[in-house]
């Protein structure tokens, strides 16, 4: 089945965000090396477990990664891959730290493209975007970076940190802007500067199991 590729816009901003349908062309086999997989406790504040990658998975997907890129964000030139890796959000809701609490950037420079690739047939707790009310910010760049996190910190000094739990809706610092459910074999790439977090719903499993939990691929691309 060919990957059908959708670009629209997020928020004030207009930032593109490539949805790209029937994503992998074997999708069940995914599922199937996850299994398999040995996963371990993840770094960089990811709330979860993370595995290593077939070989040969995103070499695959290069081409309708390079389309979606070219089509969405204007990027024509090399792509490199940062990281990448099967990912599972498994820790309970009361054990999150402070910044697994708060929607994130996982990069500040034009050239750095998050992928998410969703390979759970049941589950459908996708990805949602912010606005930080303060600052109206909705992409944090190196020029907005030190305002931003002055604004947080000062927050957070005095109205104390955000409850424990996922964020996945409005907030009294952070705005719901774009909400993008999941579905299996979909694939999102965003820029990294977007603020994003999971949309983990309030009674999900957060089974660390492959074959229960919330089974993702992440990826950080730099595409020139």
């Amino acid at each position: 089945m060919t990957a059908r590729i959708a670009v629209e816009a997020i928020g004030a901003e207009a930032q593109p965000i490539a949805i790209i349908d029937d994503f992998a062309p074997d999708p069940d086999a995914l599922r199937r090396f996850a299994a398999a997989a040995s996963f371990t406790p993840a770094l960089n504040h990811y709330p979860g477990v993370r595995a290593a990658l077939p070989a040969g998975y995103l070499a695959a997907l290069l081409p309708v990664i390079a389309a979606a890129a070219a089509e969405s964000f204007g990027r024509t030139g090399p792509i490199t891959v940062i990281d990448a890796s099967f990912s599972i959000v498994s820790t309970p809701a009361g054990a999150l730290t402070i910044p697994q609490r708060l929607p994130h950037v996982d990069a500040f420079t034009p050239d750095r493209i998050a992928l998410v690739h969703y390979l759970s047939p049941d589950d459908r707790d996708g990805t949602v975007f912010f606005r930080h009310r303060a600052t109206g910010f909705e992409t944090i760049d190196e020029a907005r970076r030190d305002l931003f996190f002055r604004h947080l910190d000062t927050e957070m000094r005095y109205g104390g940190p955000p409850p424990p739990g996922y964020m996945r809706d409005d907030t009294p610092l952070f705005e719901c802007i774009r909400a993008e459910t999941a579905r299996y074999n979909r694939a999102l790439l965003y820029r990294s500067a977007n603020l994003h977090s999971g949309a983990i719903s309030p009674d999900a499993r957060l089974s660390a199991d492959p074959a229960a939990g919330r089974l993702t691929v992440t990826a950080f691309l730099s595409i020139g």
